[in-house]
């Protein structure tokens, strides 16, 4: 009998895939790469075209000479592992470092880990596709270039151990470019106006929004404004002027790709982006299910297709008949029209069994594994089901040259939302006026409730929002997305609290320094047409080191000029008149993981250090003291009293020692204004000319 070695990526597989094939195949893991660059080194020699000086993994022998042993005794050796970019590069690695003849070597990929996708794979085994090495090989080589060229820059000028990166960098100015609309944002002032009209023979009155005149909608900006229109108002009759009904359509859902998955996973169950990623591998790698064994139980986690096999959607389809009735299926397959190119050809992430209910496998499943794969389940079922439909009413009040608007809608078929609802959705229907309201009814005002409100600046990103916002741009694949945003967070460069991202003093100084030395590095556009070439790489169409020699030559001059001009601005210790009360120095000003600290220039000698307490020459607005810049636990910069804790003064927006014309409250900094703290008050006036000048010094 031949004998069948089936190499996987990782050791969670090999069990699930076992039980899928006969006697004759043993099955193996690689636990990922086994080659790849040095890490002592650039690894790749410039002067040869490039080439990459790939080494074995330290580590790696003893797994590859396990290996070798199988290969050799095997008649054909199938390479399983992943069914993308990354994955091909494994296998082609792993038939170079196993030295495997070509003619018993194959590739096999399956996009679910189930007895009849394992099968399926071995009757179209292939060779390994070199269009998607090449991919990857470009990526991993641009990657390389970008972080060992640059690093080092960023290790002289601020601290050791800081890195930059082609994608990481990106999404740190993102977040960067967001921080800063956020601290120039000047709320502006509205009212809204609602009117409480009763109807005769009706308990529950009518709600209605004031709109505007016949013409046009009108906001109101002030208190002005408003008595204006108050008054305007006083003694006229109300009469309904319109009664529109109609119907409204909600469309299903798409199923799942790994961007959307990682954005509702984080709204719905508050998991971060690497912890959807890890639980999604468990669901996809194999779980042990009672009265079944190690089961695979969704599709392959990367991908950014929507797209769902032929099998899959009429097992769906059946499915959703039997249990809701055939006018809950869905007329025809979803399509996605965003026009994007789909990487690999993948499915969406779907359950591999959709009869495998969340019920029947939660005893077997730890609670965050359940929870993942319910909210994949209900997202794929819903996308094979038809749409909700709405009953909606909408109503306009006159009264003399005004108009309020009211409107609801009911359900009338809930359709997919049978099995999956959003959080918003549910809050969005209403059924607050009568039944049987006509045109020309006369109504009666009962009141008129007034409220001011001030803008809103744009929302921090949260890693979902960084996501979302990364794929639009084009920006990274969906399996870069959890790692860059670990990585941002990991150096620091940007602190997570209550879901939000922001950006610490070292995130500031980093990126002002890639935008400043390295400005197509940190552009979007440039970034999204490096992916587009990657991708033509995947397609054949470009040659990958057509890529690499078109990209390095421009980086190294950079690197060269960036070296020089930040020469002239190297960032020296400040020498402050903080004595070092262990051996007399005075203590210098250093950067660390949270930003600024003192230490004693005599290091390593005198390790002394202390907390760094920069004034900012503005007062305290409570008790006069010295306002100076403090950091919270996770490095975010705020103003406070340096007599905290006795003190309480604290401010997210530099304060200023202006104080308000109107209100005599303190002001803070919003770009080139100053904007009045006391939110009742909003004052806003330019910024002193004077005080721009000290700015731009700093």
């Amino acid at each position: 009998m031949a004998k069948y070695l089936v190499i996987v990526e990782s050791p969670a597989k090999v069990k699930t895939i076992k039980k899928f094939l006969g006697p004759n195949y043993e099955v193996m893991a690689s636990n990922g790469h086994v080659r790849d660059l040095p890490k002592s080194q650039l690894g790749f020699d410039v002067e040869n075209d490039y080439e990459p000086k790939y080494i074995t993994i330290r580590g790696k022998g003893d797994i590859l000479a396990a290996l070798r042993k199988a290969a050799k005794k095997a008649d054909k050796v199938y390479l399983a592992t992943d069914p993308d970019r990354e994955g091909e590069a494994i296998s082609w690695h792993l038939s170079y470092a196993l030295k495997l003849d070509k003619k018993k070597m194959r590739r096999i990929t399956f996009n679910e880990i189930t007895k009849s996708a394992v099968k399926a794979s071995i009757k179209e085994a292939r060779d390994i596709n070199m269009n998607l090495v090449d991919a990857q090989q470009a990526r991993r080589v641009l990657d390389r270039m970008v972080g060992y060229e640059i690093s080092p820059l960023l290790w002289e000028k601020v601290k050791r151990g800081l890195s930059a990166g082609r994608v990481q960098s990106v999404a740190l100015r993102i977040i960067g470019d967001r921080e800063e609309e956020i601290s120039r944002f000047i709320p502006e002032e509205y009212w809204t106006l609602d009117g409480e009209f009763s109807i005769e023979g009706e308990k529950k009155p009518l709600i209605a929004k004031f709109y505007g005149n016949k013409s046009k909608k009108i906001t109101i900006h002030s208190r002005e404004e408003l008595d204006k229109i108050l008054k305007e108002l006083q003694g006229v009759s109300y009469r309904i002027a319109e009664v529109k009904k109609g119907e409204r359509n909600k469309k299903a859902p798409l199923p799942f790709t790994t961007s959307t998955l990682q954005q509702e996973a984080s709204k719905v169950l508050n998991f971060s982006t690497q912890k959807t990623m890890r639980l999604a591998q468990q669901l996809y790698e194999g779980v042990d299910i009672k009265g079944s064994g190690t089961v695979g139980l969704i599709t392959y986690l990367r991908t950014d297709s929507t797209r769902i096999s032929e099998e899959a959607d009429q097992n769906a389809r059946e499915y959703i008949a039997a249990q809701y009735g055939k006018e809950y299926v869905a007329d025809a397959e979803k399509k996605s029209d965003n026009g994007k190119r789909i990487q690999d050809a993948h499915e969406a992430i779907r359950p591999t069994d959709i009869s495998r209910l969340p019920a029947q496998v939660k005893e077997s499943l730890s609670r965050d594994q359940f929870r993942l794969y319910q909210l994949i389940w209900k997202r794929f079922t819903a996308s094979r089901m038809q749409q909700a439909r709405y009953e909606t009413t909408s109503v306009k009040v006159q009264g003399g040259e005004y108009y309020f608007t009211a409107s609801a809608s009911k359900r009338k078929f809930d359709g997919f939302m049978a099995v999956y609802t959003q959080e918003d959705e549910e809050k969005q229907e209403n059924q607050l006026f009568a039944k049987n309201l006509e045109e020309d009814t006369q109504i009666s005002l009962k009141g008129l409730k007034e409220q001011q409100h001030f803008t809103q600046p744009p929302a921090h990103y949260t890693e979902a929002a960084l996501v979302k916002t990364l794929e639009e741009l084009g920006i990274g694949r969906p399996s870069t997305y959890a790692p860059t945003i670990t990585t941002i967070i990991a150096r620091r460069y940007v602190a997570k609290e209550n879901k939000n991202l922001y950006m610490t003093e070292l995130g500031e100084v980093v990126n002002k320094i890639m935008k400043e030395a390295f400005p197509s590095i940190v552009d979007v556009n440039f970034t999204a047409t490096m992916e587009q070439l990657l991708d033509g790489v995947e397609e054949g169409k470009v040659q990958w080191k057509t890529v690499i020699r078109n990209f390095y030559p421009d980086l190294e001059e950079a690197v060269k000029k960036a070296r020089q001009e930040l020469e002239q601005v190297k960032i020296e210790d400040e020498v402050t008149d903080v004595i070092c009360e262990q051996c007399g120095r005075n203590m210098v000003v250093k950067y660390g993981p949270h930003g600024k600290f003192l230490a004693c220039p005599g290091f390593p000698e005198c390790k002394n250090t202390k907390p760094y307490l920069e004034k900012i020459g503005v007062p305290c607005p409570l008790c006069g003291k010295d306002v100076v810049i403090r950091r919270s636990k996770k490095g975010r910069i705020y103003y406070g009293c340096e007599n905290n804790p006795d003190c309480e003064f604290m401010s997210w927006q530099k304060p200023s020692k202006e104080k308000c014309p109107s209100c005599q409250s303190y002001m803070v900094e919003k770009g080139n204004k100053l904007v009045c703290s006391n939110k009742q008050c909003g004052y806003v006036m330019m910024k002193p000319k004077e005080q721009d000048l000290e700015n731009s010094i700093a």
